[in-house]
């Protein structure tokens, strides 16, 4: 009994350590500041407590924005505006890149932007609408997979929403502009990554 007290304690010691909520929140903050910077980037405001601007520099030599979260940052950027094809359109491609599935999820984010997009075309009041941000909120959560958004997913969301729009163009602080956004950046993050990668090489080299 005198022998496995100590490793009993040692052992509740290095479990006290570990604080999940800790790594939890530090992953949250991160992807809040890679929304935030995709908002920022197409001209959203980023409103309350979160208003410290966040430029690409700061995102940089963080993980990539992901499709879901490329999705969430619509909501800063047009969440109050309400749900039509162009954006349901726009949305179910994005989740088809995110999953690589061809068929809409039932009970994901783009089976819900079409029953919104289909319903708010016969309300007439705009309060009556549903909005982007009651669809895109928790995009995240919503898709049973995701990945970074690269520059082919940014074309082809852009494509949807092009197709789907009655003007043939894409909206301002939209879904295809805030993928678009997201490209960007990745695509900055990625290059600054190498040069940074390269420069370290040629340090250790010299």
């Amino acid at each position: 009994m005198s022998q496995e007290q100590p490793r009993r304690e040692e052992a509740e010691q290095e479990h006290e350590s570990i604080k999940p909520e800790e790594n939890v929140k530090d992953v949250q903050e991160s992807s809040l500041a890679r929304k935030k910077a995709v908002a920022e980037s197409i001209g959203g405001q980023v409103h309350g407590k979160d208003r410290k601007q966040v430029s690409s520099e700061s995102v940089s030599g963080r993980a990539n924005i992901t499709i879901g979260e490329a999705l969430e940052a619509t909501v800063v950027t047009a969440g109050s505006r309400p749900v039509d094809y162009s954006d349901a359109a726009a949305i179910q491609a994005a989740e088809v890149r995110a999953t690589g599935r061809t068929n809409i999820i039932p009970g994901g984010v783009a089976a819900a932007a079409q029953s919104a997009a289909t319903r708010n075309a016969r309300l007439t009041k705009e309060e009556e609408k549903t909005k982007l941000a009651e669809i895109l909120a928790e995009a995240s959560s919503k898709l049973p997979s995701d990945k970074p958004v690269t520059r082919k997913d940014a074309e082809g969301v852009i494509g949807a929403e092009l197709r789907n729009d009655p003007n043939l163009c894409t909206r301002p602080g939209g879904v295809a502009a805030s993928i678009a956004a997201a490209a960007r950046l990745n695509q900055t993050n990625s290059t600054s990554s190498t040069k940074n990668n390269d420069n370290n090489l040629k340090q250790k080299q010299n």
